[in-house]
């Protein structure tokens, strides 16, 4: 492959001695994460379809664990589902047709994200995840400050807490986790944000998924979902951004399609230089990342992919915004053809470290 390859591949101590060993199978993969990071998930999405296609898909005879936070949870669940193309097709669609005013209510918000939230569910009231897939929904409930109101003074209290470090901010924020089709990822509390399971079912499913991509400040909170500890429940990235979870509790390795070539802890985390990159953390010795390359994305409109500021950039231009969004969602079907024909011959010379 040329300087012209649309995808990295980035790997831990483990999984790199493995791929350089014995190659990579299928049946090697124990867990997809996906990371919150608004329409920049829509890149992955062409990737999803091709792993996830129960017929065809690569990852079609896996048992998998799941996890997601924010559109990573949307896409996860949509994975999940006993029609994962529909689903994942259904959600990128919604997610494109977004439109807002000038301005918009943070109720405006949540009622947008609500309909993305209905169209992974489509005609289901609840997420009946088809036999070997389990899954997390990550979602923050507010604790300590952030429980009495989500002001904009409480989170600036959260943010300063993160700055002096990430174990204060769990007194802010508590991580909750819904879930479905016997998820066991992760087994346990590992970290002073907590860990509480909660399963889903038909009166829960829609606010979990709301809740999981609820951007404070910009979108309202979900408050009280069913068969969940009461409170306010915020976007999944603000405890999770990137997931830097503990897969060394997982039997298997783990394929990470990400956005990004480097794992951020939590989404306050990214304006941290010192802890924007987790570098050789021990829960990353399993686990395979798989990004767009820098030519892929000089492709792109803009020269990167979607994201959240392109709701700013492009303003009323509702038209103008879905026209370049669906371009990079087709160039991204490029991306996944390329990274199809490296997972059935993997190159390990293109692997480099995590």
């Amino acid at each position: 492959m040329s300087g012209d390859r649309s995808f990295a591949v980035h790997a831990g101590a483990r999984a790199a001695t493995h791929l350089r060993a014995n190659g990579l199978a299928p049946t090697d993969i124990g867990c997809v994460p996906a990371a919150a990071g608004g329409p920049k998930g829509l890149a992955l999405i062409a990737l999803d379809r091709r792993l996830f296609d129960p017929a065809r898909g690569w990852l079609r005879d896996a048992a998998l664990e799941l996890v997601g936070a924010s559109i990573g949870a949307w896409r996860m669940a949509a994975a999940a589902m006993p029609d994962p193309l529909a689903a994942l097709d259904r959600l990128a669609e919604a997610y494109v047709d977004q439109t807002y005013p000038h301005r918009p209510s943070p109720r405006e918000v949540a009622e947008q994200c609500r309909r993305l939230a209905r169209a992974v569910l489509g005609d289901a009231q609840t997420i009946d995840a088809r036999p070997g897939r389990a899954l997390g929904i990550l979602t923050a409930r507010a604790r300590g400050t952030l429980e009495r109101g989500g002001t904009r003074a409480a989170f600036a209290r959260a943010a300063l807490a993160n700055t002096l470090s990430r174990s204060q901010l769990a007194a802010h924020l508590q991580r909750v986790v819904f879930t479905a089709g016997g998820s066991r990822f992760p087994s346990a509390a590992f970290d002073r944000f907590g860990l509480d399971c909660v399963a889903l079912d038909a009166r829960n499913s829609e606010d979990a998924l709301l809740a999981s991509g609820s951007i404070p400040l910009l979108c309202e909170p979900v408050r009280n979902p069913q068969g969940a500890p009461r409170g306010e429940y915020w976007d999944g990235g603000l405890i999770d951004y990137h997931l830097l979870l503990p897969y060394s509790q997982l039997p298997k390795f783990v394929l990470y399609p990400h956005f990004a070539p480097h794992i951020t802890a939590g989404w306050l985390d990214k304006f941290l230089p010192w802890r924007k990159h987790a570098r050789a953390h021990p829960w990353l010795d399993d686990v395979l990342v798989i990004s767009p390359s820098r030519a892929m994305l000089e492709r792109l409109p803009n020269r990167k992919l979607p994201d959240r500021n392109d709701f700013y950039r492009y303003g009323l231009d509702h038209g103008g915004r879905q026209s370049d969004w669906r371009r990079a969602m087709a160039e991204s079907e490029r991306f996944a053809d390329d990274v199809m024909r490296w997972l059935e011959r993997p190159d390990p010379s293109l692997v480099r470290p995590l």
